[in-house]
């Protein structure tokens, strides 16, 4: 492992037993190993997130920008989406 520090959190009651928990049922060795998979997870999370927004969404939003016609209307798409939803409560009912 690399360079460790320790340091001190303060966490609500649910958290901690949730940590114990994970260490009682033998999915982590220790608390340590639980926040750092905790904290691994976030930053994959964010790194989603990220990569999302730059190959996602900004080639969109630079799309609209440059030709705002091809945009729809707010109150075109929610028509849509309540006539899909009546749509599929009758075929249900």
């Amino acid at each position: 492992m690399a360079n460790v520090e320790k340091r001190s959190f303060s966490l609500p009651t649910e958290n901690l037993a949730f940590i114990d928990a994970k260490v009682s049922a033998g999915d982590y060795a220790s608390e340590s190993d639980v926040i750092r998979a905790a904290l691994s997870a976030l930053q994959e999370r964010d790194a989603a997130v990220e990569r999302w927004l730059r190959e996602d969404v900004a080639p969109v939003y630079d799309a609209m920008r440059a030709e705002p016609d091809r945009a729809v209307s707010i109150d075109s798409v929610f028509d849509e989406v309540r006539a899909r939803h009546a749509l599929r409560s009758k075929d249900r009912g």
